[in-house]
């Protein structure tokens, strides 16, 4: 099977294209011609340049592969608007091209994000039946990427993918936790989440291969995740063990200090015309306390299992940190 992946050369996508060739199938990666795409050309990757947000570009990209797995996507930007025009536009026309230049297509496969939720009650496990309620511009702009894709299920056969924050070796976002935690501070912003689901990169990365393989029914949608719920303290213990830790202090920052906090970092990102990671957006998020979706149709019908619990992948993504001198 040949697989177009978007997002190849990011962390995610990296481990779907490291997933497929081990298989044995064969991977072309949508990249722009600034990226690093040195462990693409070390894979033996076939790369085509261009970009979801250049439409142009995408035809060329879609011709001729036998299915697509759609990583790409800005988790930051400078606004709304540029949100949009990737997370939700460059989907569409990402989706629309394939309709146009790929008859033959076997699967679609869209990454979306559990954001697209937004928080829910104490104890709630919600379904994909439960309504969406994003809170910041990041889950709007997927939420109505996924919603265009799943529109054009009738043209193309689409599954969409919701995981939570991912985890693992070579991860920049998560990284920022473990890295707290190895200077023995837990510092709880906002208050911390009650109830959170994460899941490990290779383990996102298999659902992706294996929502290519199962013939779902066009525009299902499942979670993905490691089938646990945490809290925060529970998740800082967990990485505290992996790196061989003590945390001595467990701070809270309330949430009127970050929303300060926060414009002054949008301040900073305005001055510069650089997107920032923490905004006010990103508070609304870390008020979230609960944070939870059922993951049965995801194993019934993909057939999907995580491999690796929290406090395994924590160990290996500790030890990786670790051995490339990023901790």
């Amino acid at each position: 099977m040949k697989v177009l992946v978007t997002g190849a050369s990011g962390f995610l996508g990296s481990h779907v294209v490291e997933r497929l060739l081990a298989r044995g199938d064969t991977a072309r990666a949508l990249v722009r011609k600034s990226s690093n795409t040195k462990l693409l050309e070390k894979l033996g990757v076939e790369l085509a340049y261009g970009a979801i947000d250049q439409h142009d570009t995408l035809p060329a990209a879609v011709r001729d592969v036998d299915a697509i797995i759609h990583c790409a996507g800005l988790v930051k930007a400078r606004d709304a608007e540029e949100f949009d025009a990737v997370n939700h536009k460059g989907a569409e026309a990402l989706a629309l091209a394939a309709a146009e230049h790929n008859p033959t297509l076997a699967r679609f496969v869209h990454i979306s994000s559990a954001a697209v939720m937004g928080p829910g009650e104490a104890g709630e496990v919600r379904s994909r039946d439960s309504e969406p309620k994003p809170v910041t511009e990041y889950g709007r702009s997927k939420l109505r990427g996924e919603q265009a894709v799943i529109a054009l299920k009738d043209k193309i056969p689409v599954t969409v993918l919701r995981p939570p924050a991912i985890y693992g070796p070579r991860d920049q976002e998560m990284f920022a936790f473990f890295q707290m935690v190895s200077y023995g501070l837990a510092m709880k912003l906002g208050g911390g989440f009650d109830q959170m689901v994460i899941v490990y990169g290779e383990d996102c990365a298999d659902a992706c291969i294996a929502a290519i393989d199962k013939q779902v029914p066009s525009g299902s949608v499942y979670f993905v995740h490691d089938g646990k719920a945490r809290s925060f303290d529970s998740m800082a213990d967990t990485i505290a063990r992996a790196l061989d830790v003590e945390t001595w202090a467990r701070p809270v920052v309330p949430l009127p200090v970050l929303r300060v906090a926060a414009r002054v970092s949008e301040a900073f990102g305005k001055a510069t015309n650089k997107p920032m990671m923490f905004t006010q957006d990103k508070v609304n998020e870390l008020a979230i306390k609960h944070f939870d979706f059922d993951t049965t149709s995801t194993r019934d019908e993909l057939g999907w299992t995580p491999k690796f619990t929290f406090e395994e992948g924590t160990k290996v993504t500790a030890r990786w940190y670790r051995e490339n001198r990023w901790l």
